[in-house]
């Protein structure tokens, strides 16, 4: 195969047949979960703050489900959640790289493995265990956190560039590109739908997990719940619950929105 004969992925048009029309950037499906997810936060919502301005609370369910409190809880959890996706991202998608190079790519298995062994431990232990080893605050929690979710990204970033044409890769490298040009402009923009799969994933993974943070000092809408358990306030708790379902409804959104925009024409 010639130079001349081949473009880069990233740099071709799609190819369609003669007349067709090119496939929609957006699938009906996805468009429906683009509108409906964040229509169906805000009902929700709407419907629960029009219940909270109504309902007849006792002192300390009043107290806990205050504007000022309910707010503060829900920017902690999404700080969490942010930081530590952050982390997930700047360790995964690296690692994820290295790993697919000749040089390491036998150390992949071994890797991949040990990100396995940090979800299949059970988060609370995971979380309790290095407040212990460290401190109870809101920076073990974001390692912890971090530990637990890497796994999504890193498997979907040895996924997506390993399902990359080799011959595409060997075309970019005939026309001149060095490694680094190959894997910038050929094989990251075609693996990113797939990198973002596993990004989406760890978003919403981070959401619920960031509930157990409350354990160790880190804040987060989990203290509503674990209120709710300890004083038998089920208002509170439910409320808590309610509150942790549309956060992740609206990550999942938002991580979707991302994909869409991420993705490069014509992939």
């Amino acid at each position: 195969m010639s130079a001349t004969d081949t473009t880069p992925a990233a740099a071709a048009p799609q190819v369609t047949e003669e007349g067709a029309e090119p496939s929609p950037r957006v699938s009906r499906d996805s468009l429906i979960l683009l509108v409906s997810l964040p229509t169906i936060v805000v009902v929700v919502f709407g419907a629960w703050a029009w219940w909270r301005a109504t309902a007849d609370l006792d002192s300390i369910e009043a107290r806990q489900l205050a504007w000022g409190l309910v707010l503060e809880l829900i920017w902690q959890h999404v700080k969490l959640t942010l930081v530590a996706a952050f982390f997930v991202v700047a360790i995964a998608v690296p690692l994820g790289v290295l790993l697919t190079r000749p040089r390491l790519r036998r150390a992949g298995t071994l890797v991949v493995g040990l990100a396995n062994a940090g979800q299949a431990a059970p988060a609370i232990g995971l979380i309790v265990l290095l407040a212990i080893w460290l401190d109870f605050n809101f920076s073990t929690a974001v390692i912890a956190l971090t530990v637990y979710a890497i796994l999504p990204v890193l498997r979907n970033t040895i996924t997506g560039l390993d399902a990359v044409d080799p011959s595409l890769v060997e075309a970019g490298r005939g026309i001149g590109m060095s490694n680094l040009g190959v894997l910038f402009r050929i094989e990251l923009p075609l693996a990113v739908p797939v990198i973002m799969t596993g990004i989406r994933t760890a978003l919403v993974l981070l959401v619920g997990t960031a509930t157990l943070a409350t354990f160790i000092n880190a804040g987060g809408l989990g203290s509503l719940i674990v209120t709710g358990i300890t004083l038998f306030r089920y208002p509170v708790l439910v409320s808590g619950a309610l509150l942790v379902a549309l956060l992740a409804l609206l990550v999942e959104w938002a991580g979707r929105v991302l994909e869409l925009v991420a993705r490069p024409k014509g992939v």
